[in-house]
């Protein structure tokens, strides 16, 4: 099994007029540049899951189902790879659409736990009635693996306020796994998502419930200097949000299992990528996105 999980950055349709069209890999301090950057973006993006060639597609950020399905079945088919027969985009909390979705090309068990509190959980809380979770922690069961792909929030605007509920997030995505399997240790579960750490290495992570010794780290499979998925252009900095976490069994079974970043539709100007670059990349835009894709291979799964 080959899973992808992918930032795809704000994947909205609109209509534009009496034509759908699907909004540009950007960001919302970006509306002013030019409007044929936007399906110049999404072909890069398609093209970028053509190349990864999965069976399981986790996304974050895709603004609804008629987003995902739009996507699936016209662009992809434009890329070159077939549409995924199975494809959701639950709603989740987060009041800008930037929801989790799934496309898969075996058939899917989904669970939600948007709506879960810390009440629910047993955690402590300033609002024990307040969902948890930002976006959702969405738990996919496929092929006799469970993935639980996740989108916390991220270290903006106030790095320090949103610190605290990051550090909730993984409590209670720790919480729903011990819950979902007797023993954690000796199940198949792999978190995969942006987790939106912020490089700090000093700093102990919000996410710190989250990383060994209850879950094997795939991404430090990797040199340190090829751990990097995103790339900021506001600040030039470059970092690892994206996260592939794994049980200690699954680690142990697929030690050969080494995640690819996938930076070929990255900018040019993210000059830590020395490797080739999708046809059409441009300096800053058009490009797929700004992260990387995490692909991991599970061979005989």
């Amino acid at each position: 099994m080959r899973i992808l999980s992918f930032n795809i950055q704000n994947l909205r349709l609109r209509q534009r007029g009496d034509q759908p069209r699907l909004d540009g890999a950007r960001d919302r301090d970006e509306i002013g540049e030019a409007p044929e950057l936007d399906p110049a973006d999404r072909r890069l993006s398609a093209a970028l899951l053509a190349q990864a060639g999965a069976d399981l597609v986790l996304l974050q950020e895709v603004f609804d189902k008629d987003t995902l399905d739009w996507f699936n079945t016209r662009l992809l088919p434009a890329a070159g790879l077939r549409p995924y027969p199975h494809a959701h985009c639950p709603p989740g909390n987060d009041g800008r659409g930037l929801d989790l979705a799934v496309m898969s090309r075996q058939p899917v068990w989904l669970t939600s736990h948007a709506q879960v509190t810390a009440a629910d959980l047993g955690l402590d809380a300033p609002r024990l009635d307040l969902p948890v979770f930002r976006r959702d922690c969405l738990m996919v069961e496929t092929g006799g693996l469970t993935v639980f792909t996740c989108h916390f929030k991220a270290p903006y605007p106030d790095p320090d306020t949103a610190r605290p509920v990051r550090r909730l997030e993984a409590e209670a995505t720790r919480r729903i796994i011990e819950r979902r399997f007797g023993d954690p240790s000796s199940a198949l579960w792999l978190i995969a998502g942006d987790l939106n750490e912020p490089f700090k290495p000093d700093a102990t992570p919000a996410i710190q419930p989250l990383l060994p010794p209850f879950s094997s780290d795939l991404m430090t499979r990797l040199p340190e200097d090829e751990r990097w998925t995103y790339f900021d252009s506001h600040s030039g900095r470059y970092g690892q949000p994206d996260a592939l976490l794994a049980s200690p069994t699954l680690a142990a079974r697929w030690p050969e299992a080494i995640p690819q970043v996938l930076r070929a539709g990255l900018a040019y100007e993210a000059t830590r990528h020395r490797g080739a670059h999708l046809p059409g990349v441009g300096r800053h835009r058009p490009h797929a996105s700004d992260h990387a894709g995490v692909l991991l291979e599970l061979s005989g799964l």
